[in-house]
């Protein structure tokens, strides 16, 4: 099944990371009874971006409903960036650090596997993320959101990608969704009129799944 974070057109074009990064670190500047308040950081593609959709319908903010709803006091900051890789990703991850990160959901290689990137390369990246972000902040936590690679890229790229994520998990007692868009991906009632990205209501199932994952974290922090 292809697992994509963007259109091939999307695919090709490198966003500017830098400016991406300060631009998350910038809207995410809190207000001042904030100032305190733990992130949850979402750092991914043009799915975590919401792509075709308002923020307040892409899956983190409907995340920070349901923390709002649980009377749970953390921020969600949306570092999803339409087109990015690992690399990407990892580029403008020092600025993002600057956040009081807590809990990091990583959502990342889907543009990476659409452009045939090594995935030994797609590895050592999203480690880097991970292993950056810890060293900036000891004590915060992570959920890794898995991709699935397309099967026309054959069995050995497929196996390879595929278990980069539940290895990373494991190495870094990280909470797992092993697959962002399972029931969502090639569904034409839950994806836009590209086949790729998620409509409103794919949204709200992608956040009903990070959520049952994402909650004990915060609780187990919070607590």
């Amino acid at each position: 099944m292809l697992a994509s974070g963007c259109s091939p057109g999307e695919a090709d074009r490198k966003p500017d990371t830098a400016d991406a990064a300060k631009a998350a670190v910038t809207h995410a500047a809190p207000s001042a009874e904030q100032a305190d308040t733990p992130v949850v950081l979402f750092l991914g593609t043009s799915l975590t971006a919401g792509h075709g959709l308002p923020e307040s319908q892409a899956f983190p903010a409907l995340v920070q409903q349901d923390i709002r709803a649980a009377n749970l006091d953390y921020r969600v900051v949306n570092a999803g960036v339409s087109g990015d890789t690992s690399a990407g990703g990892l580029r403008r991850l020092g600025w993002l650090l600057r956040l009081p990160i807590d809990v990091m959901v990583l959502e990342l290689g889907a543009n990476d596997m659409l452009r045939g990137q090594s995935v030994d390369q797609l590895r050592a990246n999203l480690e880097a993320i991970l292993q950056q972000t810890r060293e900036a902040h000891p004590d915060v936590r992570f959920l890794i959101a898995g991709m699935r690679a397309a099967p026309n890229l054959g069995s050995d790229y497929v196996q390879a990608f595929d278990a980069v994520y539940p290895a990373l998990a494991a190495k870094y007692h990280a909470a797992l969704v092993p697959f962002l868009l399972e029931d969502v991906a090639a569904k034409r009632e839950l994806n836009q009129a590209d086949g790729i990205h998620p409509t409103a209501a794919g949204h709200r199932l992608i956040a009903e799944r990070i959520w049952r994952a994402l909650e004990p974290l915060l609780r187990e922090r919070a607590g």
